[in-house]
């Protein structure tokens, strides 16, 4: 019998790049849904609001597209059960309260080069974690170069026309913080898929963060305006790509070691950055994006060439 799709290094190299399409055009997709709705970067409640609504609406269209396949919806135990609720309030609700605010206080070319960060969060918490998924001399090197794009995306001009480091920990370390804790969560799902399906337990997860960050938005007073055609949209296809992407990611994890799959994420900057400038009408035409733009592709190459047997 063939291996799945998911399982074959050919079907996870596709695989994990349509995902990391779909989680690179969310940038372009959330600053202009922040336009639409009249969201400022100073409204908070109203960022946990739109989140929550994205999340929550993504966790149902899960949730119903399993029932339909008549998967087992429920836990099968209080621990799993609470597992999950784990996993709802740390991957969904606690990342994007980061990870909103984040992209409200930078540059959509820039949210995208910084989330690569969660690469070298995922490979190295892999290694101690995994004996089959150990760092070797290649794939660490991968991991410098591509470090070494985040931290060239970062550098501007200051005084006189000298180099320095243009970084703000509400915008780009907010970022680098949600990748963090989106590659911890995603080592602790990747545990948890094992006794659970993939789609439930993503279902489950979405929606029960997306129901903590809209509680968050409704107390703390915040209010979407201007919900029309075209912020509804908006809103549905950020809810859509976060069901697929976050369903197949946790498939590919559950079957594949974390060390094949998470550097991926490298993809994540090129298709944020390509987006942003077409979508958002930001400027790719600076020295640092560009550089990091190589030194994050040539990252993902060195790591992905010599993947980590299999678990």
């Amino acid at each position: 019998m063939k291996p799945a799709l998911y399982q074959t290094r050919p079907g996870v190299y596709a695989l994990a790049t349509l995902c990391c399409a779909l989680w690179g055009s969310s940038y372009p997709a959330i600053k202009n849904g922040y336009a639409l709705l009249h969201i400022v970067p100073a409204d908070l409640a109203g960022q946990m609001l739109f989140a929550g609504w994205r999340f929550t609406l993504a966790g149902l269209i899960l949730l119903l597209a399993a029932l339909g396949l008549r998967k087992r919806l429920l836990p099968v135990s209080r621990r799993q059960a609470g597992q999950v609720v784990l996993l709802g309030l740390v991957q969904t609700a606690l990342q994007y309260v980061f990870f909103y605010i984040g992209v409200a206080h930078a540059s959509g070319i820039k949210s995208s080069i910084m989330n690569a960060t969660g690469v070298f969060f995922s490979v190295v918490l892999a290694h101690f974690i995994y004996a089959s998924d150990r760092l070797n001399g290649v794939r660490a090197l991968g991991c410098l170069i591509g470090f070494a794009g985040v931290v060239v995306v970062n550098l501007g001009k200051g005084g006189a026309g000298a180099l320095a480091f243009d970084f703000t920990l509400t915008g780009e370390g907010f970022v680098a913080f949600s990748a963090f804790i989106l590659a911890a969560a995603a080592i602790y799902g990747k545990g948890l898929s094992r006794g659970m399906d993939a789609m439930v337990m993503t279902g489950w997860q979405l929606l029960i963060g997306g129901l903590v960050l809209t509680g968050i938005g409704m107390v703390g007073g915040g209010h979407l305006e201007a919900m029309g055609i075209q912020a509804g949209a908006l809103l549905a296809y950020l809810a859509l790509l976060s069901a697929v992407a976050f369903s197949v990611w946790s498939l590919l994890l559950k079957h594949n070691p974390v060390g094949m799959v998470a550097p991926f994420n490298f993809l994540i900057p090129v298709f944020g950055v390509s987006l942003s400038a077409i979508f958002l009408g930001e400027s790719l035409l600076r020295w640092s994006y560009l550089s990091a733009l190589i030194l994050v592709c040539a990252g993902i190459w060195l790591v992905t060439r010599m993947p980590a047997r299999r678990e």
